[in-house]
């Protein structure tokens, strides 16, 4: 594209962000068919969460519904909040309730959690979300803009330092006030049931207060010229075309999101509503009044009235809290003495545990605790430490890199996949050359496994299951032992579980990984830069040796982190051991051909049915085919369990229990109106998937009987273990996405255990 392109398609998405202004009976002709525009500031962050629609998630291993608003899908996912949906859907609930007016209007939303828990993330989200909200039809957002030259007497409006008293001298309300709210009350309410009459949603819209100083100033101007003047259409004329305007805008910070960060400083009044302007008003001269047209606006409340009000970091703003008591249920602040603001606003607060502490701090008092009403306006909201591998994967290759799509898997082998990959990082060294540097496939797994292990809670954990079963069966809802699947369902782990209340966050665990990426290793190989792979085990020992010296975790917490990660390294390894196993077996895999005709067999073999052939012809299913799959492919039986090709009771038991019984089940689990057997893929079974699809080193043992793990490490050239070393190499390469370095490292930590165990 050209530069001129890339200013017509900047010309293209502010076109269709942007109205022209309209007149105000046009305006509520307009609100006429789309009522849902008039929306209070609740109801309106509520549209904006459930317009972006929902995707179903698995966390702590149930099956949960979470709103994609969460994930910030307008920038790839840049600022996605990972995980919490539990929690992220209570607080939509109670936006709900908020909106509808069910006994929760008075709440103050807070959101509390540990540094590193996605509450920055929440902020960002919602700031981003509510601007593309507001640039679609639905999420229109509109404010009205003043005009008084024209009328008699006038000298113009101002606001700020600037004063023109040209026809184009139009000035936006600071405050984003709501156009309905220039209506006299019992019109308004008139034309709220009438809106509400036309709305498709049970939630109704209530437009409450009034005008804010600055427009109830160029207001009260005109009607006084107006009156003057002996108009009976006093109201017409004051809000005719040439004096009051209604115009959309999109929604940002200062334009509806009031955003008070933690380092913003001043008096309350200030950081809450603005401030007086001491020479706007001297160059007014309102006769010794303060006219509001010299307030400066620019405070929490008044950039974020209209929508959403946020307090950043709260507890650097305990003494505002107080203030912001009567908010919410009264819709009221005031500028000065005798001058108020009527405000709608969603009010959320944003703390770490810290803001607790200082809550608390007079509960001893008990009712006589100064800080008691302002406790009862919070409605808490806790953010945890992600308890899911594939969660706490994702926010580890955020950290590292910038990766910023939403992980949505349409299945867990995918996932899994996703899970495992390796990651290159480019790092420059103390010479300035940049090299690239090779976090090994498990690498990422590994570290964000021993951190969810370090977050979950022992005391409910079953006596035959270890954490890493729990983290497991908390992230894809079930476990596979052998050929046996277990669902979460089937244990009872504790609601009141302490999981995700501490343990390692992801910010230890990346700059980790960030200093081992600068470590020199001294691993050396002739012609392979196994010093640039940086293995699982590597990061495990470094974050594991790196705890008691760390300020964020008390001894205790360290000294029980580090035993934790033993269970972690050996699943680590069973996974290497797996790529190793499914690489030197390649050639050995059964295709899923052979294995489709098996089962189709074995089903008809036990329904006693016949099977078509390619000639269309009904025939027996083969023994001999049956056979022939479940000992050489299989290697569940041997020539003695058959009678020719007729099966003993063993076999026929394997194959009615372990077979047929896994595919029924799921079959009937999967099933619909039109459901038949031969639409189900049992690839797709997990039982019969690690049936037919795993191998140990007993086959490899038994397919390669020259092989000797003991000289993987230099094998003989020539030998079959020579042989079987390259294309195992090639194939962990081909398949997982090892570079050949950091295969060779893998695969001589595997051999070296296995030597230990063939011997």
């Amino acid at each position: 594209m050209s530069g001129e392109d890339y200013i017509r398609a900047a010309d293209r998405a502010l076109e269709a962000s942007y109205e022209s202004p309209m007149s105000l009976d046009g305006y509520v002709e307009m609100l006429f068919e789309h009522p849902e525009r008039a929306a209070h500031a609740s109801k309106y962050l509520l549209a904006a969460i459930e317009h972006a629609g929902t995707r179903t998630v698995i966390e702590e291993g149930d099956q949960k519904e979470r709103y994609r608003f969460f994930d910030d899908p307008w920038n790839d996912g840049e600022h996605a909040i990972l995980g919490n949906t539990e929690v992220l859907n209570g607080l939509v609930d109670d936006l709900r309730s908020i909106a509808a007016g069910r006994g929760k209007d008075e709440k103050i939303v807070w959101v509390d959690g540990p540094t590193a828990t996605g509450k920055s993330e929440l902020k960002r989200c919602l700031i981003n979300g509510l601007r593309e909200y507001s640039k679609t039809d639905e999420g229109r957002r509109y404010t009205m803009e003043w005009n008084v030259a024209g009328a008699a007497e006038s000298g113009g409006m101002t606001y700020g330092d600037a004063t023109n008293p040209d026809e184009d001298d139009w000035y936006e309300s600071p405050v984003q006030s709501h156009p309905l709210t220039v209506f006299p009350e019992s019109v308004r309410d008139d034309i709220v049931a009438e809106l509400n009459d036309r709305l498709d949603d049970h939630i109704p819209i209530r437009v409450d207060g009034g005008l804010d100083p600055f427009c109830q100033e160029a207001y009260d101007h005109l009607e006084e010229q107006y009156r003057r003047q002996g108009r009976e259409d006093l109201f017409s004329a004051i809000t005719a075309p040439e004096h009051l305007r209604v115009k959309n805008y999109v929604v940002d910070v200062g334009r509806g999101i009031g955003v008070l960060h933690s380092e913003d400083s001043g008096q309350p009044k200030e950081r809450l509503v603005g401030s007086w302007m001491a020479g706007m008003l001297r160059e007014l001269d309102s006769r010794g009044r303060k006219n509001p047209q010299a307030f400066s606006y620019d405070g929490v409340l008044s950039q974020g009235n209209g929508l959403l009000t946020v307090v950043e970091d709260a507890a650097q703003h305990a003494d505002l809290l107080q203030k912001l008591l009567n908010v919410p249920d009264e819709g009221r602040v005031k500028l000065d003495k005798g001058i108020g603001m009527e405000i709608d606003t969603q009010l959320i607060i944003i703390s770490n545990p810290d803001l607790e502490a200082q809550l608390n701090q007079h509960s001893d008092r008990e009712g006589q605790d100064p800080l008691k009403a302002f406790k009862r306006r919070l409605d808490k909201h806790e953010f945890g430490y992600l308890t899911n591998l594939s969660l706490e994967a994702q926010l580890l290759r955020r950290e590292l890199t910038n990766e910023t799509p939403v992980w949505d898997a349409v299945s867990w082998d995918q996932m899994e996949g996703w899970i495992r990959e390796p990651l290159s990082v480019s790092v420059r060294d103390s010479a300035g050359e940049v090299t690239e540097r090779e976090l090994a496939p498990h690498t990422i797994e590994a570290a964000a496994l021993y951190n969810v292990v370090t977050r979950l809670d022992v005391s409910d954990l079953p006596g035959d299951l270890d954490l890493v079963d729990k983290a497991l069966l908390f992230d894809r809802g079930y476990l596979q032992e052998g050929n046996e699947r277990i669902d979460v369902d089937e244990f009872d782990f504790a609601d009141g579980a302490a999981d995700g209340d501490h343990g390692i966050p992801v910010t230890y665990t990346r700059d980790v990984i960030a200093d081992l990426l600068h470590v020199e290793s001294e691993r050396f190989h002739e012609e392979l830069p196994v010093e640039r792979v940086i293995m699982p085990r590597d990061v495990l020992d470094a974050m594991a040796g790196d705890l008691t010296g760390a300020p964020v975790f008390s001894n205790t917490e360290a000294g029980e982190f580090e035993e934790r990660v033993v269970a972690v390294k050996n699943h680590v390894f069973e996974q290497q051991e797996e790529d190793v196993l499914n690489a030197i077996m390649r050639d050995k895999r059964v295709d899923e051909e052979t294995v489709e005709e098996y089962i189709e067999h074995v089903y008809a073999w036990a329904e006693g049915e016949r099977i078509e052939n390619e000639r269309g012809e009904l025939e027996d299913p083969d023994l001999l085919k049956m056979k022939v799959f479940e000992v050489e492919h299989l290697g569940q039986f041997t020539e003695d369990d058959y009678t020719g090709d007729k099966p003993h009771e063993e076999v026929r038991k394997f194959r009615t229990d372990r077979i047929i019984t896994a595919l029924n089940r799921h079959a009937w689990h999967q099933r619909d109106e039109e459901f038949r057997v031969a639409d189900v893929n049992p690839k797709e079974i997990p039982v019969i998937q690690t049936v037919l699809g795993r191998h140990d080193w007993d086959d490899v043992r038994r397919t390669y009987e020259d092989f000797d793990p003991d000289q993987w490490d230099n094998p003989p050239s020539g030998t079959e273990t020579a042989e079987l070393k390259a294309d195992t190499i090639e194939n962990m390469q081909e398949m997982y996405d090892y570079t050949e370095a950091s295969a060779e490292l893998t695969s001589r930590h595997v051999m070296s255990q296995v030597s230990y165990k063939w011997n």
